[in-house]
């Protein structure tokens, strides 16, 4: 957060002097508001995640026992995000930063710049998907996330980074993270469930960003994308070309777009084609509590009944 510039005083003028120190009090107080590593007063390590989809992870592996932060916040765009000097702030600050690597945070060795933290790649040990376009474009694919069946990995390298910091709770981290796999493998088949209804030629997932290649390989979809990842958003003329082409040749019925991202594209395509607008997804960011994909699970259920009705049209 800016700091307010503070207006010059004259030293003989004793209320001014008084009311300049309180507005600096209060200043102060704001400012290390927006900063919540700073307000750390119950003696827990701190945990600073990223993006909130790898915060809620975190949470559900940490307990009570260790203070979580999500370095960006519900509705931010994560590919092409640029740390603020507050956020510099908060890495220098933590014990531990989580990470998806992949290419995602292209940003992080900034952010760790002046910070001793331990950091810890969630996708450790994950085998990546390539970015393709017809052919295999050659960079590894970060949104993993989106399959459950890797989250549990997530799962599991989190667990132990936790222990890493916090080794007094270390059987609790373990048990959460076993109990966490469990939820992880009721919406997997939840989500297979749901999209089982998809019809064999309707089984075509088009959206803005190739962000679904994890999701459509789980369930069994063909992806088509108009921009691989949301740090090349430029939905280029032959990029819209190729897409319309896509939806007409397969009869695709809707198409998608990422709620981070602009709209406009999906209009396009589906003004061209006559395809449905088969609403907003939620990849890169969980919505506020208020919204409909408050944490990780609901992503993954919210996902998987809009692109059931959308294909099936129920």
């Amino acid at each position: 957060m800016a700091r307010i510039p503070s207006t010059p005083q004259r030293p003989r003028r004793h209320g001014r002097t008084v009311a300049t120190i309180a507005t600096a009090l209060i200043v102060g107080l704001t400012a290390s508001a927006c900063n919540p590593l700073d307000n750390n007063t119950n003696g827990k390590k701190n945990v600073l995640a990223t993006f909130t989809v790898l915060a809620d992870i975190t949470r559900n592996i940490a307990g009570d026992h260790v203070n979580v932060n999500s370095l960006t916040k519900p509705g931010t765009e994560i590919h092409g995000y640029d740390p603020t000097p507050s956020d510099l702030k908060s890495a220098a600050k933590a014990d531990l930063i989580v990470s998806n690597g992949l290419g995602l945070e292209h940003w992080l060795d900034k952010l760790t710049s002046n910070s001793d933290a331990k950091r810890v790649v969630a996708t450790e040990g994950i085998t990546p998907l390539p970015i393709t376009d017809g052919e295999a474009r050659g960079e590894d694919n970060p949104h993993t996330w989106m399959s459950p069946t890797n989250v549990k990995k997530y799962a599991t390298t989190i667990a132990k980074a936790l222990s890493d910091i916090d080794p007094a709770h270390k059987d609790d981290f373990t048990k959460n993270a076993k109990t966490y796999s469990t939820k992880l493998d009721a919406i997997g088949n939840d989500l297979r469930n749901d999209l089982s209804t998809v019809p064999q030629d309707k089984r075509a997932l088009v959206t803005c960003e190739g962000a679904f290649s994890y999701l459509a390989k789980d369930v069994g979809l063909t992806e088509h994308y108009i921009w691989p990842v949301n740090a090349e958003t430029e939905a280029t003329p032959q990029r819209m070309k190729d897409t319309e082409e896509f939806v007409r040749k397969h009869q695709v019925p809707a198409v998608f777009c990422e709620s981070t991202v602009d709209s406009g594209p999906r209009e396009q395509i589906v003004r061209a084609t006559g395809a449905r607008d088969g609403g907003i997804l939620y990849v890169d960011s969980l919505s506020d509590n208020n919204g409909p994909v408050p944490t990780y699970l609901d992503l993954i259920r919210y996902d998987a009944n809009t692109i059931s009705k959308g294909l099936t049209h129920s």
